[in-house]
C-alpha cells in the first residue's frame, strides 16, 4: 500500500507545480502588457528587451505538468484500489 501513496503524492506534486506555473505565467503576461501599454513607443515589444520568461512557455509548462499529474494520480489511485 505505501508504494501507491508515493505515486499519488508524485501526481499531486505535478498538479501543484502546474498551478504555480500557470499563476506565474499569468502574472508575467500581465506585467508585460502593462509595461507596453504605459510606454509611448513599442520598442520593448518589438525587440523583446529586457529578456523575460515568455508567459506562453510558462502556461504551456503548466498544462503539461497538469496532464502528467492527473495521469500519475489516476494510476496511483487505480493501483491502490486494485490492491
Amino acid at each position: 500500500m505505501p508504494q501507491y501513496i508515493i505515486t499519488m503524492i508524485l501526481g499531486g506534486f505535478f498538479v501543484l507545480i502546474s498551478l504555480i506555473l500557470f499563476l506565474w505565467g499569468r502574472g508575467e503576461e500581465k506585467v508585460y502588457y502593462d509595461n507596453i501599454s504605459a510606454r509611448a513607443d513599442v520598442r520593448e515589444y518589438m525587440e523583446h528587451e529586457p529578456h523575460r520568461f515568455e508567459p506562453g512557455a510558462l502556461k504551456l509548462g503548466a498544462w503539461i505538468s497538469l496532464v502528467v499529474g492527473i495521469i500519475v494520480l489516476v494510476i496511483g489511485i487505480t493501483l491502490w484500489l486494485r490492491g
